[in-house]
């Protein structure tokens, strides 16, 4: 069964009890329960990961561009946390790898502070999901899929 990655930067952990008027109250459990549901609804396998280190994000993002490769994975839905406003290491792995990438963010960036309205992950991102909360992982999975799909039908 080919599978789909779900990675989750910096302090996503926290779900659930971090500013809950931005993040809500799900926590990162109930985030990776809706990703195994949403990708079992397309015969997908969810991998679902989350780490606060950016070198561990790198590492999983040059390994899934090796899966996706070999046709096991279909791409990766990467909230990066605050890594997407910093990290070139991010954008240059999901490059190097290419590796299918759904960006996703849980609230709308370009509402918030001017710091995040900058993305490293957007110009090397097939699709971005921002805003919908936590209801953007389905969405997410459901949009790589349909990418996944329409490539391997070219």
């Amino acid at each position: 069964m080919p599978s789909v990655l779900i990675v989750n930067g910096p302090n996503l952990n926290l779900l659930g009890t971090r500013e809950l008027g931005i993040y809500g109250a799900h926590t990162l459990a109930d985030v990776e329960a809706m990703c195994h549901k949403a990708a079992a609804a397309l015969g997908l396998e969810a991998q679902c990961r989350q780490s606060n280190h950016e070198g561990q994000l790198v590492d999983w993002l040059q390994e899934a561009g090796a899966e996706q490769q070999a046709g096991r994975l279909i791409g990766a839905v990467l909230n990066a946390g605050a890594y997407t406003h910093t990290s070139i290491a991010l954008h240059d792995a999901i490059k190097g790898a290419h590796l299918r990438v759904v960006e996703l963010h849980i609230s709308n960036v370009h509402a918030r502070e001017s710091f995040r309205h900058h993305s490293y992950i957007s110009p090397v991102a097939a699709g971005i999901v921002i805003g919908f909360g936590v209801e953007g992982y389905p969405l997410a999975i459901q949009g790589l899929h349909r990418l996944a799909a329409a490539e391997s039908a070219r």
